[in-house]
């Protein structure tokens, strides 16, 4: 089916489009983490080898796939680092980036001081909420990583738990607490213990919490596969539960890689591979069969790569049947468990809202991904408008905002 492109709007026509758009409800921002989130939880004994910030300066990071290996410099403009174990991650422009021109944000370390407010403290991200047109928003982590790796990757595990506590602690408790629901709690789990990691979900849904990060690609972490049947317990209690599984793209931290003399810009169009790979490995895995109440949400992912995505799988579920082992663990055609379960979200994907019908408006998500500088944020009601303010009121409103209500069961 070809879908022509939307003839472009006259900017009175913009104009009304923008006023039909409704307060937005963003399921995939970021927060920059406080200085304070993990040295004011963590026990004193663990305050000097736990996640703080230093002031050093900026040094050279080297990018390794989708990791950046960097060490503090010795002399030059000084960035925030943090500090864990014997890790350093500085903070850099990119990932707080709202407010700054598009020239100025290279991939150099900043400190506190020269990012938006609204990068890290709650009172001023509602401001820039109320700016943007957003009555809610959902943030992802930046330092620990998209589902928390970097305490998987820390030495001391015991330490690792306690630091994964703290943030959904200060998560709850102080980025979201004084909101009146409009922050959105999102939490990590262990990522290296399935019964932990099940009863921070209990932990966490106990006090509201209906979302929990998690790896597109767990056995890229060098963790079991989702086919393994050693996540079953977490899908178990998610699906009881009705927290939602977010999975963002990076959070397998491994990404497709280019040639190592490519520009940086290609791994930045192709880093939605891992959602590709992800969504096919749950279509075809049994885990949405046997887990019927179990909910996904792909952040950042787009939408327009979904209907060849639903065509092919069921094509090879059937067509390959013989050699695939294609309905090994999948009873039914895979596109059988996608209507409703699976949501993707986007903002800047005006292809895939050419092929809404064949997405399933009850399974795209809009975002902003502010402070992050793919952000559309101040603009965002600008960029729905163009992207999907030509539907029809009722697709704009399960776009904008009814299908997140729905999925994260706000009032």
């Amino acid at each position: 089916m070809t879908h022509a492109p939307s003839p472009p709007a006259d900017p009175s026509d913009l104009d009304a489009r923008i006023a039909k758009i409704p307060p937005l409800i963003d399921v995939d921002a970021h927060v920059v983490e406080p200085s304070h989130v993990w040295s004011s939880r963590l026990p004193s004994r663990y305050v000097e080898v736990g996640p703080r910030i230093e002031l050093l300066p900026r040094g050279v990071p080297k990018l390794d796939g989708a990791t950046y290996i960097e060490s503090p410099g010795t002399e030059g403009p000084l960035a925030a680092w943090w500090h864990y174990e014997d890790h350093y991650a500085q903070v850099k422009r990119p990932i707080a980036a709202a407010g700054f021109p598009a020239e100025e944000i290279q991939m150099i370390g900043v400190t506190y001081d020269e990012m938006r407010p609204g990068c890290f403290d709650p009172a001023e991200r509602l401001a820039d909420m109320d700016v943007n047109g957003v009555e809610a928003q959902l943030c992802f982590p930046n330092y620990p990583r998209f589902c928390g790796q970097l305490f998987l990757w820390g030495k001391d595990r015991h330490l690792a738990l306690l630091c994964v506590q703290a943030y959904n602690d200060w998560m709850v408790e102080e980025w979201c607490a004084g909101s009146h629901g409009r922050l959105l709690p999102l939490c990590l789990i262990p990522m290296w213990d399935v019964d932990l990691a099940v009863a921070e979900v209990r932990r966490n849904a106990e006090r509201g919490v209906r979302a929990v990060c998690f790896s597109e690609m767990p056995s890229y972490l060098g963790l079991p596969s989702i086919f393994s049947g050693e996540w079953d317990p977490l899908f178990a209690t998610c699906a009881e539960t009705g927290t939602v599984l977010a999975m963002h793209i990076g959070s397998g931290t491994k990404t497709p890689q280019c040639s190592p003399d490519a520009p940086e810009a290609v791994g930045a169009i192709t880093i939605f591979g891992n959602s590709v790979t992800s969504m096919t490995e749950f279509l075809l895995s049994g885990v949405l069969h046997r887990f019927p109440r179990l909910r996904l949400l792909y952040a950042e992912a787009q939408i327009g790569w979904i209907p060849y995505v639903l065509e092919r799988t069921d094509d090879v579920w059937e067509t390959h049947r013989g050699w695939s082992h294609s309905k090994q663990y999948c009873p039914e055609p895979p596109s059988t468990y996608y209507p409703g379960r699976v949501l993707s979200c986007f903002f800047k994907d005006a292809i895939g809202v050419q092929m809404i019908d064949a997405v399933g408006i009850d399974n795209v998500l809009f975002e902003t991904d502010y402070p992050h500088q793919d952000s559309t944020w101040p603009h965002s009601r600008r960029a729905a408008a163009e992207q999907f303010g030509h539907l029809a009121p009722w697709q704009v409103e399960r776009i904008a905002r009814g299908n997140a209500i729905d999925l994260l069961g706000l009032g």
